[in-house]
């Protein structure tokens, strides 16, 4: 019979099936866990987490008992298109097609607290989501969604406070008190400074703003999650699964220290805690990295001895992965996205965002943005998922796996303890170094073909069709922001406003009183989002984070490949020919902060045998072209995340040239559409590295255009 086999027979079975012992057949992920090709009931013996019901702590099955079989998941797409009048369409267009919520996008130029007709954000205003300068926009972005009814999450952390103003008072304007609002505002700063930067004020000043944040809400704004705290950007910076776990909870734990230390009693805010996570393609993984998160913080939250049984519970918010998105063959990302979605269902989550198939190429079209949505209606209409409560539960693989990766995560958090806490351990820069590794690590598994992705560096096509992109008009853009800009500042109070701002500022020095309810005032008497950044700037200041790069980490993947041996002998050569080692800058142009494709950009060709300057974020044209020629550079190369490609690299080249600096080569990487291609190389750009690039091969090309100019050098 076949249930009188052993698993000494079944060994034997796969030893003569696949003609090598079983041990070779065991995979071990990134997380360094190591997945075996079978599991039997044996493996749940160590599974602690084992018996619980949905609905009951530690929550593993799911925050509620019936879970979908009671109500679906809340359907959101992520979208923010240029202007207020824009996105609104596109809201209501997608309320009407299906979507249950909103979930807003803002520009860079926003979440860095400059208003659009400040200088350094030329390039960023409507590139990468909408542009929100006052009230004004705020109310037209909301015009005709009936704030009471429709929950609104809100992407925000560097000028949360303004934004958050912002809506409140859109809200007041249209009927709805602030005790009806719903929905979510990120307000994750901890976050910002490991992987998004898109920070503004140092780390101390900035959990002050978020407990101030937490306190305001947990008394004003009971239906509103006063955070969410995200581990999807970790993911997206290079983050494994363990990291994304761990970083994520240990800042649950920081900001609800913080809440407490302002006062607030556990049970008044815990409820309104909601949490962000990215689902990448490890299938089952995925799934138990949910299952995980929430028994981990219902054991965080013991500590703290709530009263309610509520405020153990963890209750999240998914998005399908951007980085696993790819620019080569792009409609395979459909099939990406539909599984990673059903990844995250079955991992229960309570509502979910999915990527639309252009976005690695750039901002989703409304053709994109339909597939992305029909794919979680068909998930909750066609496919039964939402029949049965927890459908994985008692699966020997994802059982064990939630097990694994509850006590990794746990063990990276307990480190992280040991330094002192989420904050002191971001300040020294241990989480960043950890994910820049990882990230590093992974890029030279994809590089060298370890880790397939098909259409990139398996499977690929020899032609490429074109596909319809979505295109804005970046300088129109500002100039209709500008212009309501100045007819709210026509028509305002002065003086309300001076003195509206006053009180902010006084707030935020004394620590008296709230700076959410001050800066409420604030935008009601229409302070712009740039002045109330301000007004917070002139007490605390800008954080300014110094670049760093690891090292050894690319190189040591092709220590014995015989490419990086005959690159780094090239290298050396001309390094022989010109008096010292080629030299490259890589900048980060704009208020984009994504610093991922830079940060490994910076450390394999550092690993190669170049001698890498790594710029400051946030830089203009100008000031990189001051930097790259004071370091006398030979090659720029320009990290480009956030669509504002075809005004910065134009300006950078211009900047360059007018020092005296035509002969320093200018190139391109990141997410740039293939019908950009011409227009950067048509304005003086030597070469452009699209998304799914080798690193290898970037470094190559990098070398053959300084060998084309070493007789100008």
């Amino acid at each position: 019979m076949a249930g009188d086999k052993t698993l000494s027979d079944w060994a034997a079975l796969a030893e003569r099936e696949v003609k090598s012992p079983p041990d070779a057949l065991t995979w071990q992920t990134p997380e360094g866990i190591a997945v075996k090709p079978l599991y039997t009931e044996a493996d749940l013996e160590a599974a602690g987490h084992l018996g619980s019901l949905p609905g009951f702590a530690p929550f593993t099955r799911g925050p509620r008992a019936t879970m979908y079989a009671g109500r679906p998941w809340t359907i959101r797409q992520y979208a923010g298109f240029s202007t207020a009048e824009a996105s609104n369409a596109f809201y209501r267009k997608a309320l009407a097609g299906g979507q249950q919520g909103v979930s807003v996008a803002f520009d860079l130029a926003t979440h860095r607290g400059y208003d659009s007709d400040h200088p350094r954000v030329e390039g960023d205003v409507g590139k990468a989501g909408v542009a929100i300068d006052s009230v004004e926009d705020m109310k037209i972005l909301f015009d005709g969604i009936p704030l009471d009814r429709i929950s609104v999450s809100m992407t925000m952390n560097g000028a949360v406070v303004p934004i958050l103003a912002a809506f409140i008072v859109a809200g007041e304007e249209q009927g709805v008190p602030r005790a009806a609002l719903s929905g979510t505002i990120q307000n994750d700063i901890l976050k910002e400074f490991m992987v998004r930067n898109t920070y503004i004020y140092p780390p101390e000043p900035s959990m002050r703003i978020i407990a101030d944040i937490i306190d305001y809400t947990a008394r004003e704004m009971p239906k509103f999650n006063s955070i969410s705290i995200s581990g999807y950007h970790m993911q997206e910076a290079g983050a494994t699964l363990v990291q994304e776990l761990a970083f994520t909870l240990a800042d649950g734990r920081e900001y609800v220290r913080a809440a407490i230390a302002k006062g607030l009693n556990v049970d008044d805010f815990a409820g309104r805690l909601s949490f962000f996570f990215a689902i990448g393609m490890n299938f089952f993984m995925e799934a138990a990295k949910l299952r995980a998160a929430r028994l981990l913080w219902t054991r965080i939250m013991e500590e703290f001895a709530p009263k309610k049984q509520s405020s153990l519970m963890l209750r999240t918010h998914c998005q399908t992965s951007g980085v696993s998105l790819q620019e080569q063959d792009p409609y395979n990302n459909i099939i990406r996205t539909a599984f990673e979605a059903m990844s995250a269902v079955l991992g229960g989550t309570q509502s979910l965002h999915t990527n639309s198939f252009d976005e690695a190429i750039a901002l989703p079209t409304e053709f994109s943005s339909r597939i992305a949505r029909n794919t979680q209606l068909i998930l909750q209409h066609e496919t039964g998922v939402t029949r049965v409560v927890d459908p994985l539960a008692g699966s020997y693989y994802v059982e064990s796996l939630t097990a694994d990766l509850a006590d990794k995560a746990w063990a990276l958090m307990e480190e992280v303890e040991a330094r002192g806490g989420m904050t002191k351990a971001v300040a020294e820069g241990l989480p960043k170094r950890l994910i820049e590794e990882a990230a590093t690590r992974r890029q030279a598994a994809v590089d060298k073909g370890e880790e397939v992705i098909v259409g990139v560096n398996k499977y690929r096509l020899e032609t490429e069709d074109a596909i319809d992109i979505l295109d804005i008009d970046n300088a129109a853009v500002r100039s209709s922001q500008i212009r309501r800009i100045e007819e709210t500042r026509r028509r305002r109070s002065a003086s309300e406003v001076a003195e509206a701002l006053r009180a902010l500022e006084d707030a935020a020095r004394t620590g008296t009183g709230n700076m959410l309810d001050a800066a409420v005032a604030a935008a009601r008497a229409r302070a712009t989002v740039g002045e109330i950044s301000d007004a917070l700037r002139a007490v605390f200041g800008d954080h300014t984070a110094v670049p760093e790069v690891v090292s050894d980490i690319y190189g040591e993947a092709y220590k014995d490949e015989p490419e990086l041996a005959v690159l780094s002998a090239r290298l050396a050569s001309v390094a022989q020919s010109i008096g010292r080692k080629p030299k490259i800058m890589v900048a980060k142009l704009g208020q984009d902060g994504h610093d991922r494709g830079a940060k490994i950009i910076a450390s394999a060709f550092g690993d190669m045998g170049f001698d890498v300057l790594t710029g400051p974020l946030f830089q203009t044209p100008d000031e990189a072209a001051e930097m790259a020629l004071a370091a006398k550079v030979h090659v720029v190369g320009v990290s480009s995340l956030a669509a504002g490609h075809k005004t910065l690299l134009p300006q950078l080249i211009e900047a360059l040239k007018a020092r005296g600096g035509g002969e320093v080569i200018v190139v391109c990487g990141g997410v740039v559409p293939r019908q950009d291609y011409q227009f950067l190389l048509d304005h003086g750009v030597a070469a452009v590295f699209g998304p799914g690039t080798n690193v290898m091969e970037a470094g190559r090309a990098v070398l053959d255009l300084m060998q084309g100019k070493l007789r100008n050098w």
